[in-house]
């Protein structure tokens, strides 16, 4: 952990030294607290407040087509061979976005921990793992797979796999790094406190994932293991096929940067990001950006234009997401309200937005890319999050796909 000295010196060159003034009133463990907390934070994140005015300006959108479900029946064996034979070499690898709680849930645990289980225990990190693991047998290989917490749910997370004995996962191939906290501000630009020990902090949104495994020192672990390629995925979708070998095969046989599993939209109006290309490299345009005009184009087979949902489940080439990283992904400053300590040492909770916070996304990442390949899936089968307790998009509704699926819960 950095000292007093370090810490005051990454504060004071980013004109931010009022984190510091209570330190010598306190407590050891209040001071370890929060070095530690400077130590995590990526205060670079500042410097876009000097551009927010044009911070979330779009291209201009094209719609991007996609192999569809019977382009993949018509090739599975062929991609298949080709996703199997590179994970057998040791090419691929799978990073887990696990650093959410389970609020929405009614659950203050890490969502992973989440049960979803009936009649029997089914947590959301076993039905996850429990993917995996087809995979693995399928292949006989195992797959390096890194999990990415955050500084809340670390702790907990690493201590219920272990508990679970990882669900029959080979520990030797599973890491865990914990995501990049981006701090809070006020619209002066100042970061904001929770307490005199405390700085406001959140994660640095779902594009971070990359850098903050590079700062965790993984990257040396992916080259040494001759990881080619990462499958991304989240935490929320219980039925998605990770580290799959057709679409590894498919991203591999198309000479393409990249990859997305996609579905066909249940509607023109779903709340759903859809991938497309913008300025001509691919993209994702999110629901609340659509236009009527592209929620309803039709192409010329008479189908949406705009059609493919993202599932966040991507395949990314490990040395692209290198160069990318060295470029940096842009940064979205986003209207919060933020608790905060008053100058009293008083918790104040904002009734309106009161400051900023910084967020890196994934969409980013895609559109960095040169290249990437719509790769569509049954929605059915592979498409079964959980964000609410009930109704869409629910742990009922995916319990019920799960029991669909064949999936004893």
């Amino acid at each position: 952990m950095i000292d007093r000295e370090k810490a005051l010196s990454i504060v004071t060159e980013y004109g931010q030294e009022h984190i510091m003034k209570y330190f010598d009133e306190l407590s050891e463990e209040e001071k370890n607290e929060l070095l530690g907390q400077i130590e995590i934070t990526d205060f670079s994140v500042l410097s876009n407040l000097d551009d927010k005015a044009n911070n979330n300006k779009r291209g201009v959108f094209e719609p991007l087509g996609a192999v569809t479900i019977d382009d993949i029946a018509a090739n599975s064996s062929e991609y298949k061979e080709i996703g199997i034979e590179a994970i057998r070499a040791g090419k691929a690898a799978a990073v887990l976005l696990a650093g959410g709680q389970g609020t929405r849930l009614g659950f203050d645990k890490p969502k992973g921990m989440f049960s979803i289980g009936v009649e029997q225990e089914l947590y959301i990190f076993q039905c996850l793992i429990n993917n995996l693991m087809y995979v693995v047998k399928l292949t006989g290989a195992w797959i390096p797979l890194y999990i990415m917490t955050s500084e809340k749910n670390n702790k907990d997370t690493v201590d219920f796999l272990k508990e679970k004995n990882y669900f029959g996962y080979d520990p030797e191939y599973i890491r865990f790094f914990i995501q990049d906290m981006a701090p809070s501000v006020d619209f002066d630009g100042k970061i904001l406190m929770e307490s005199r020990s405390r700085i406001s902090l959140s994660p640095n949104g779902n594009g971070g994932w990359f850098s903050s495994l590079v700062r965790a020192g993984l990257l040396d672990d992916i080259r040494n293991r001759g990881v080619e390629w990462i499958n991304v995925f989240a935490v929320d979708n219980v039925l998605q096929r990770i580290a799959d070998p057709s679409f590894i095969g498919a991203v591999i046989k198309s000479g393409l940067q990249s990859g997305s599993k996609v579905v066909s939209k249940a509607a023109p109006e779903e709340k759903v990001g859809v991938l497309c290309l913008e300025d001509g490299k691919p993209s994702i345009v999110e629901y609340y950006e659509m236009t009527r005009e592209m929620i309803t184009l039709l192409n010329e087979k008479g189908e949406l234009a705009y059609k493919y949902g993202v599932i966040l489940n991507y395949l990314f080439n490990v040395a692209k997401l290198e160069e990318i990283c060295d470029r940096k992904l842009p940064v979205h400053i986003v209207d919060k309200k933020i608790p905060y300590m008053n100058e009293n040492g008083d918790l104040v909770i904002p009734t309106s937005p009161n400051g900023y916070k910084f967020e890196t996304l994934v969409l980013d990442m895609v559109h960095m890319q040169d290249s990437c390949l719509a790769y569509e899936v049954v929605r059915e089968k592979e498409f079964a999050p959980v964000k609410n307790a009930t109704g869409v998009d629910s742990v009922e509704s995916a319990r019920e796909l799960l029991k669909a699926n064949g999936v004893k819960i």
